[in-house]
Formats: C-alpha cells, structure tokens, sequence
C-alpha cells in the first residue's frame, strides 16, 4: 500500500502543475478573438460607406472567424482537463471536435456569401468611397496573414488541431481579403460594378476548399484513424533498438491521435524465465523510449510469454 500511495502521489504531481499552468494554446486563441473583433467592425464601417457586397461579405467571413475562434478557445480550455470519472481518457477530443464545428462554419459563410453575391448580380447596386475599402481590406489581409502566422507556430509546438484550424480559417480570410481587394479596383478601373459580386463568388470557392479540408482532417482523428507511418515506424523503432536480451518480440500494436494526444497499445514478449519483476522494469524502460520518440504518448504495455517463434512480429 504504501509503494501504490507513493506511485499516485508521484502521479498527481505530474499531472497538477501542468493541468494548473496557464494554457498557451487558449491564449493564442484569445488574439485570435481580438483580432476578429477588431476586423469584423472596420469591415462592417467600410461596407457601409461602399455598399460594397464583397466588403460585407468579407465582414461576414469575420463574423464567421469569430465564432470559430471562441469554439476553439472554448475547447482548448476543455481539453487541458485532466481526466475525470466521466472521461477516462481526458478531454483531448475536444479540439478535433472545435475543428470540425470550424469547418461546418466556413461552409456556411461560403453559403451566404454564394447567395449575396447572386442576388446582388440579380440586383445591382452602385458603388462608392472604393479606396476606403481597399485601404480597409488591405489591412485586414496583413493582421490576419500575421495573426495566422502566429496561430500556426502555436499549433505546432503544441500540435493543436483547433489551433491548426483557425489558422487555417484566418489565412483563408486573408486570401479573400485579397481576392475582394483585387476586384474593388478592377470596379474602380473598369468602372463594372459586377466585378465586385464575382469576385465574391471566387472567395466563396476557395472557403469551400479549406472548409472542407478542415472537415477531412477533423473527421480522420474522430474516426480513430492511425497515427501516420512514421511515428508507427518510431514506436516499432523503440522496441527493436532496445538492447535487453529478455525482450523477443511485440505483436499488436495500435495507435491512434486525441486532440495532441496519441494513445499507443503493444504487446511485448518475454522470453521464457524472464521474472515478472524484470518484464515489468522493461516496460516501463520501453514507454520512457516511446515517450520520446513520439511526443505526448500515452503507453500501455500488455506483457506477453514468447509463444510466437521468429523474433519481431509486424504490428496485427
């Protein structure tokens, strides 16, 4: 009893400091709030002194941002909950759940725009104060470039999915920005009010494509896809390079991706004579190995005798 006492204990003080430490990841989705916020009122101001459908449509998108990026700030706060009674497994899904909500969003924005767009070709309308939307959409293109940029670098160190998300979703927004920049002074030049609803309509594709993409590499984690080959080949890597002789092989292996997480299940083989207590020593040797291997492993180990003759089996 006293061992197991002394084995939660070390347990709860690895996992309270982190659970306790201000979360990076929903700080960086905090700025990503700020910025929507300031870039969905100018837009809004410019669309109102242009009459511009592409501005408004733009505004729209941000509005749209907006919301992905509070399902996201959202969700990272839930995700750093540690395991409870309810969710043994903690709460890492949440992200790859905020990331498909993210793109279900893009399409809808893609949605209304397809419709704004059409209806005002149906029903034109003139145009004005031109430069003041293009000063306007040129400075939304360089937050939301510089903001995603940021986004992105977060998501990677963190290998957050919602951040990855709505990274995604701010540089989409920055290439439309572009997009609707470029057909405001093509009106301005040409004097074809239309220009401005087409362009809309080129904008509404390209939220398409990312939505849709977002969806894809949300829906593979919630489906408890693999992990990619090369961090299969890792974890087969850290069994085969160790070098203790009671170890024969693994067979089963499996692992699959929660949010940052990944969850990694193997069974070991032992030759025969191995004690219990070496095999156990062994297998928690291994776990460090994978562990550092592949970034925020969770190891379980099942011990086996060595039944299967021919050394290494393949993962089945």
């Amino acid at each position: 009893m006293g061992r197991l006492a002394s084995a939660l204990g070390a347990s709860s003080s690895a996992i309270g400091p982190e659970a306790q430490s201000p979360p990076p990841r929903a700080r960086a989705a905090a700025v990503s709030i700020a910025s929507n916020c300031l870039l969905i009122a100018l837009k809004l101001a410019a669309g109102a002194l242009t009459g511009s459908i592409a501005i408004i449509t733009e505004a729209l998108h941000s509005g749209i941002d907006l919301m992905a990026s509070v399902v996201a700030y959202v969700s990272l706060r839930k995700a750093e909950e540690p395991a409870d009674d309810s969710h043994l497994y903690g709460h890492e899904k949440a992200e790859n759940v905020a990331a498909g909500i993210e793109g279900m969003l893009i399409l809808v924005g893609a949605a209304i725009i397809v419709y704004e767009s059409v209806r005002r070709l149906v029903l034109p309308e003139p145009l004005a104060s031109l430069w003041i939307g293009v000063a306007v959409l040129g400075f939304s293109a360089m937050v939301n470039v510089a903001v995603s940029s940021y986004l992105y670098s977060q998501a990677r160190k963190t290998d957050s999915a919602a951040l990855e998300a709505d990274a995604a979703h701010l540089r989409t927004d920055a290439m439309t920005s572009v997009g609707v920049l470029i057909g405001l002074v093509l009106v301005q030049v040409t004097g074809i009010d239309a220009f401005d609803p087409i362009v809309a309509l080129v904008v509404a594709v390209a939220i398409v494509v990312a939505g849709l993409r977002i969806l894809a590499r949300s829906s593979r984690v919630l489906m408890d896809e693999a992990l990619p080959d090369d961090e299969r080949d890792a974890i087969r890597a850290a069994v085969t390079d160790h070098p203790a002789p009671e170890i024969a092989g693994f067979h089963k292996l499996r692992a699959r991706k929660a949010g940052s997480r990944r969850y990694v299940d193997l069974h070991v083989q032992f030759v025969p004579g191995t004690s219990l207590e070496r095999a156990h020593q062994l297998s928690h040797e291994l776990q460090d190995s994978i562990r550092a291997r592949v970034r925020r492993a969770d190891v379980l180990i099942h011990l086996e005798p060595d039944t299967v003759p021919g050394g290494l089996e393949p993962d089945s």
